[in-house]
This record gives structure tokens, C-alpha cells and sequence, in this order.
């Protein structure tokens, strides 16, 4: 399938946020909503937000009609050029049987956000050839701490078509779960920078974002292909070694999974108790692991900052002479 890049962002452009899983109707969200939207106006980009964002039913969620009218509705205004998530959530696949994917195909846009929405950013990705991004979803934008990093290389993927390095942050913030932030969790945390574990040189497609969700397209339509593809994996606070090392297995089982070229993980919350130790063990634990580059304590996932990167787009990672060398250069 051809590969479609909406067109980048500029000023005045027009942006619709909707909530594909997770809605907005939490009074502990509403200072997040009003920084956010300031955030959104400096960058000279007009907010709308779909019809249904509010909705908030016992599943945090919304009705499965809800939702997908505010996405196609989203992706059916021309007016609109950027679709950005709420924040992320359990349920956005689903959508995924139900969603008109000419649609989207026919009317591309920037598509972004994380967590849950890995389930519709692969599969819009895989059905439509439109490439996605994971990055800052719509409340990410009220955090405060750490942000100039994200907002950089949110400019960086979707303001412009030029390739761009990314380098670790200088510091980072343990906890992004809006529900469990407090002064004491949250003081910026010094970066180590990438962990390497193992070396060597490769180029390929991104596919991922939060390995968990991803695991949920396995063996379904919605699935990418990973054929010479670089995997981005992240996951949440819920994820601990034993879940970590299940889930990329089960990645590894894929009969696609010999062609992938490098592995990069996101950092983990510091409520998983990963460690530089037992995340080197559970990779040096896997074979088919033995001769493909893998780093991880990337900035992506549920700490912040974190990078914007295009799911469907191209990467290059350099691991040698402990240097490592990441690089978006197709976005």
C-alpha cells in the first residue's frame, strides 16, 4: 500500500480534539484543559473539540457511535488538518471494526496521541497507508515541567518535513498519570540518556507506541506489517518486568518478527521498577534479539518530555563505540 504524508502543520491551521477512548469530563482535568489550550494558541493553531469529547460514561469513556462520529467528522472537515486525542485510556479498539477507513484515506491528516491510541494510530496506519504520529496527546500540552523538550520535537515532526536527531532531555518527570501527580512524584529527575544494550546500525519503518496495545491488533487485520521495521515500545506504571518481557515475546513470535532491524524503548514510570539491570536481562534473555540494536530510556511513553515520532514513517539508529545516533529522517 502507498504510503500517505498529511500535509504539515503551519500557523492558522486548524486542529479538532477528540476523545477516541478517554473522555474530558473530569474536574482533574480542567486546569490541564486550560493550559493546554494556551499552549495551542501560541502556536497560532485554532482548537475545536468534537461533539462528544465530554461524554464520560462508568468506562471513563464514551458510546462506540460517539466516538466515531467525531472522528469521522474530524476526518470529513477540510478545514481541519491536525486530529489530536484527548489523552489515552482502554478502549480505542473498539472502534476499529467500525471506522470508514476510505474516509480517511480519501481526507489526510495529522493524526496524533499515545498510550490506548497505539490501537488506532497502527491501524489507520496499516489500512489506509496515511502515516500516524505518537506524541503529545491533547493534555499533555497542560503540563508544565520538562515541556520546551516536547513542544521541540512536536515542531520538529510536524512543522517540518526536514529529518532530525534525537537527543535524551536533560531531565525527566516520573509520573504523566494526571490522577496521581504531586509535587513530591514530580521533581525532574536527572537523565541518564540512552541505555545500550545492544549494538549496530539499521534503517526501517517505525511501527509501535505502547507494546501492550500493540500486542491487541496480533494476528487482526489492523495488525502493520513489521517487515524491516524499527519497533518504538513503551508502556505504562500498570507494567512490571514480568509483563515486559510477555509482551515483547509475544512481538517476538510474529512470523514477520526475523525481518525487524532495532528495537528503541521508551522509559518506563518508575513505578514499573525497570532498571537499566533487568531491562539488559530480559533482552540478552531472547535470542532473536542477539543481532539487532536495541536501546531503551528513550523519551517516549508515560514520563515526560517525550518526542513526537510517525508511526509508518523511516528511522536510523547508530549504536558504536557507546554513542548512539537516532534519527527520524522521513516524517
Amino acid at each position: 500500500m502507498k504510503k500517505i504524508f498529511a500535509p504539515k502543520l503551519k500557523a492558522g491551521d486548524n486542529v479538532r480534539v477528540i476523545a477516541p477512548a478517554n473522555g474530558l469530563a473530569d474536574s482533574l482535568v480542567n486546569e490541564y484543559k486550560l493550559k493546554a489550550i494556551k499552549k495551542f494558541q501560541e502556536l497560532n493553531l485554532n482548537l475545536s473539540f468534537s461533539k462528544h469529547a465530554n461524554e464520560r460514561d462508568e468506562f471513563n469513556s464514551s458510546s462506540i457511535d460517539s466516538r466515531l462520529t467525531d472522528l469521522h467528522d474530524a476526518f470529513s472537515d477540510p478545514s481541519i488538518k491536525m486530529v489530536i486525542a484527548v489523552c489515552g485510556g482502554f478502549n480505542s479498539n473498539q472502534l476499529l471494526k467500525y471506522i470508514d477507513y476510505k474516509l480517511i484515506q480519501k481526507n489526510p491528516k495529522i493524526f496524533c496521541g499515545y498510550s490506548d491510541i497505539t490501537a488506532l494510530s497502527n491501524a489507520i496506519f496499516a489500512k489506509t497507508g496515511l502515516v500516524t504520529y505518537s506524541g503529545p496527546d491533547f493534555l499533555a500540552f497542560g503540563e508544565e515541567m520538562e515541556f520546551e523538550y516536547t513542544l521541540d520535537y512536536f515542531k520538529k515532526c510536524l512543522f517540518s518535513n526536514q529529518a532530525f536527531s534525537i537527543k535524551p532531555s536533560p531531565r525527566w518527570v516520573g509520573d504523566c498519570e494526571i490522577k496521581t501527580r504531586s509535587k513530591n512524584k514530580n521533581k525532574p529527575i536527572k537523565n541518564e540518556g540512552y541505555w545500550i544494550i545492544n549494538k549496530g546500525q539499521a534503517q526501517g519503518q517505525i511501527i509501535g507506541g505502547n507494546q501492550c496495545t500493540l500486542n491487541l491488533l496480533q494476528g487482526t487485520e489492523f495488525m502493520p506489517d513489521i517487515k524491516n521495521s524499527i519497533l518504538f515500545l513503551e508502556d505504562d506504571y500498570e507494567a512490571h518486568s514480568g509483563t515486559i518481557d510477555r509482551d515483547l515475546q509475544s512481538i517476538i513470535h510474529l512470523p514477520d518478527f526475523k525481518y525487524v532491524r532495532a528495537i528503541i524503548f521508551g522509559r518506563f514510570e518508575s513505578a514499573s521498577k525497570i532498571n537499566r539491570s533487568l531491562m539488559t536481562k530480559i533482552i540478552k534473555s531472547k535470542k532473536e534479539l542477539n543481532n539487532i540494536p536495541v536501546i531503551a530510556n528513550a523519551d517516549f511513553g508515560h514520563t515526560g518530555p517525550l518526542i513526537t515520532f510517525p508511526i509508518g514513517g523511516t528511522a536510523k539508529v547508530s549504536v558504536k563505540n557507546n554513542k548512539v545516533r537516532l534519527e527520524i529522517i522521513k516524517h
